[in-house]
């Protein structure tokens, strides 16, 4: 009788396995989660992660957006064309409005990356999110 061949997992199967335990660990835990997508590649990944987590159900959080208004039309174009293909919701906690209603100020170089912090803060409070899955350092 010969040996079964040995079970092997390459390092990316092992890492995606990890990520979709993280992601049903999170339902599990948390009663509100939801998932940052800024439309880079991380945030990408991390969403075709949720949707392998939990198929062939819908994903079961939506996926929030911190716009800083600088985003390039294709980006934004993408967002709303995955979250209407997975059926899930979208918050969008928008820079500019804030801004316009005076919660945070532009500093005087015109970047926005420090002022996205209190827009995302003051979103999972107004939301009440309990759990905030995110990947990297850009969300």
């Amino acid at each position: 009788m010969s040996q079964p061949a040995a079970y092997r997992v390459s390092h990316l199967d092992a890492l995606e396995a990890e990520s979709v335990f993280v992601m049903r660990e999170v339902v599990a835990e948390f009663e509100r989660p939801v998932l940052l997508f800024s439309g880079g590649k991380d945030s990408i990944v991390m969403l075709r992660l949720a949707e392998k987590a939990f198929a062939p159900a819908r994903i079961p959080f939506p996926v929030m957006h911190v716009d800083t208004g600088h985003n390039f039309p294709e980006v934004l174009a993408l967002r709303d064309r995955r979250v209407a293909e997975l059926g899930i919701g979208l918050i969008v906690a928008s820079v500019p409005e804030a801004i316009d209603a005076g919660l945070v100020r532009e500093s005087p170089d015109g970047t926005r990356n420090r002022i996205q912090t209190p827009v995302l803060l003051a979103a999972v409070e107004k939301y009440r999110f309990d759990g905030v899955v995110r990947w990297g350092a850009a969300g």
